[in-house]
């Protein structure tokens, strides 16, 4: 195995290259939580990102691929390892195609296409993180989720990029082959929008967005909804009759619904709280740590286990532990 330094050494040498030596991640995470990595390459070329892929990956060290860090708990001890960000971000559109790179703020995107009047994602405005992570974890809102209007998407797969179209990305509810296939790593996408009047998509995501900023104020220091929410079809039967009806929406049983009965609305772990309003909402307060998110996560998913018999799945995505 290489040591850390060769490898940094080598990294450091491709072309179009930052890179960053014992990097404190809580400086790249919206939890603003996670101890250093040992190394930190940013690259919005993609020619490097691969190579650079390819070295961390046969030095034998220990490598993570992160983008926006909206979805991400990092260990309190940090990671040991390489960790790569993919930062290309161009934002182009054919007629109706609209083509992002994976290291795009998903909010640029988004009003990018309002301005040229295309409907499709709006309603995803508010929505934190990069291109990349929301085609990894099909993000989506307000009946809206990116698989319904992927066109293709690039990516690197060992040593060579290609793309895939939307079948081949077997989406489903905040889920994609991305998910399945960890070495699998976006690179770019294009999604088929839909003409509309630009005026109307604003109100529009001015409305949810306000709804949004409300729920999740953007200086709050937490993941957004720690735990997906549940198909009713997939709940076992002695649940489904259990579900107040008024609390269905296409399909889907809010994870709140359930962490709210077991008592989850203002648990507090030192500074990480669960809000009072919304029992599906983990925040950092002042200097909590990732080892206090973890004990809140496990604890809330024994009490829902406990009580319902099945397990909430969460949202988050974990480095370093």
């Amino acid at each position: 195995m290489a040591s850390i330094s060769e490898t940094a050494s080598r990294l450091a040498e491709l072309p179009n290259v930052i890179l960053k030596r014992d990097v404190p991640l809580s400086r790249y995470t919206r939890f603003g939580l996670g101890g250093p990595a040992a190394v930190l390459l940013d690259t919005a070329d993609e020619c490097s990102f691969v190579k650079a892929l390819s070295i961390a990956r046969k030095s034998g060290l220990r490598v993570e691929v992160i983008g926006g860090g909206s979805n991400l708990i990092v260990a309190d001890a940090g990671f040991d390892g390489i960790v790569l960000r993919f930062t290309g971000n161009e934002i182009r559109s054919d007629g109706n195609t609209v083509c992002a790179g994976a290291g795009a703020v998903l909010q640029d995107l988004v009003d990018y296409t309002i301005h040229q009047a295309l409907a499709g994602i709006h309603t995803m405005t508010g929505i934190p993180g990069w291109v990349g992570g929301a085609i990894y974890g099909n993000a989506g809102a307000y009946g809206r989720s990116m698989h319904q209007n992927v066109i293709w998407v690039r990516f690197v797969d060992g040593e060579i990029a290609r793309e895939v179209d939307n079948a081949g990305c077997r989406f489903r509810y905040r889920h994609s082959a991305f998910k399945d296939n960890k070495s699998w790593i976006v690179l770019s996408m294009a999604v088929d929008l839909v003409p509309a009047e630009g005026d109307d998509l604003r109100r529009q995501a001015d409305d949810i967005l306000s709804i949004r900023n409300a729920k999740y104020p953007p200086t709050m220091k937490c993941a957004g909804s720690i735990f997906k929410n549940l198909l009713l079809v997939e709940l076992p039967e002695h649940v489904r009759a259990q579900v107040d009806p008024k609390v269905i929406r296409e399909g889907k049983v809010p994870s709140a619904y359930f962490l709210e009965k077991v008592g989850a609305k203002g648990m507090k772990n030192g500074d990480i709280h669960v809000a009072d309003y919304h029992a599906n909402l983990i925040y950092n307060a002042g200097v909590g740590t990732a080892r206090q998110v973890r004990e809140v996560i496990d604890d809330l998913k024994s009490r829902v286990r406990a009580r319902f018999g099945f397990d909430v799945e969460e949202e988050v995505q974990y480095v370093g532990f």
